[in-house]
């Protein structure tokens, strides 16, 4: 018996739900699964998965089993791209986690220029706003916003910058006291990153001076797009990112307020930085994503 070949026949039949879908996806015949997985199941004396006329469903034994396989196959797949993501060219799958809407506005728009400029790479696009683990999630790099603050074991690289903006729409301001300095804001609804904190400083530099500003607000969200549309509602003042806001500014739809300060939420950085694991060192994949992002960014 090949094991190998039975692991990937059993792994297919019970994604498939069947001997046949599972023959069609690897391109064998039918009785070919059939006799794999019945060979597997000889040599384990176990029954992997219950069979009827219609359909086949995995039993209890065969779950733990094929949980078992699927990180195998997953690991001999990785093993298998690992070395040749070291030759010349960019290839198999690369898995990516960015923040929810930098990846939905800047990098999912222009996705077919990194695929076609790589046909053998397969990118994984998983939008998250929450700080990722490389190594348990299994990402190969992640894009992180506003901060460099990483374990030593993670290797970050800086590849572009961003600004905040403190804006908020023309009817919000008029119906309330004009945002004239940072101060100004304790008396407007401010409409706040969730951070995992209760309290927020926003921090306001200028001419060499810092001034942070306590702010206060009924609404604040884990998503900066919330926070977008509940300040086009005319719902209060946000900082949001430059590029999130800047086709709202340019329309009229939000104004830019405290323009000759630099604005940040407490000292968050603007940086635009990508995170991987040591081993990544000399991936074409991880390359050529970073390369991507660079160009992106540049404009």
């Amino acid at each position: 018996m090949d094991k190998l070949m039975a692991l990937k026949a059993f792994v297919e039949t019970v994604r498939c739900g069947g001997f046949s879908a599972a023959g069609r996806s690897l391109g064998v015949a039918t009785s070919s699964v059939t006799r794999l997985v019945s060979s597997l199941e000889n040599e384990l004396q176990s029954v992997l998965v219950n069979r009827s006329p219609r359909q086949v469903s995995v039993t209890e034994a065969g779950q733990a089993y094929f949980t078992r396989a699927v990180a195998i196959l997953e690991a001999l797949e990785e093993a298998d791209a690992a070395i040749a993501d070291r030759g010349s060219q960019a290839r198999g799958r690369l898995n990516v986690s960015v923040p929810v809407e930098f990846g939905r506005r800047l990098i999912a728009p222009h996705l077919g220029r990194l695929l076609e400029r790589h046909p053998q790479l397969e990118v994984n696009l998983r939008l998250s706003d929450d700080v990722v683990d490389l190594l348990g999630e299994r990402v190969d790099v992640a894009v992180r916003l506003g901060s460099t603050l990483v374990s030593d074991d993670v290797v970050s690289l800086g590849v572009g910058e961003f600004q905040r903006w403190l804006v908020a729409s023309p009817v919000y301001l008029a119906r309330n006291e004009p945002v004239d300095a940072p101060q100004a804001l304790l008396a407007h609804e401010c409409l706040r990153f969730d951070y995992g904190t209760a309290s927020q400083r926003w921090q306001f530099t200028a001419a060499g001076e810092v001034q942070q500003v306590a702010v206060r607000g009924r609404l604040h969200s884990n998503n900066a797009d919330v926070l977008r549309e509940a300040a086009l509602a005319g719902q209060g003042v946000a900082l949001l990112a430059d590029w999130l806001v800047r086709d709202d500014v340019a329309g009229g739809r939000l104004l830019r307020l405290l323009k000759p300060y630099d604005i940040s939420p407490g000292s968050a950085s603007g940086a635009i930085s990508v995170l991987y694991l040591p081993n990544q060192r000399g991936s074409r994949r991880v390359a050529a994503f970073v390369e991507f992002l660079r160009e992106l960014l540049a404009g």
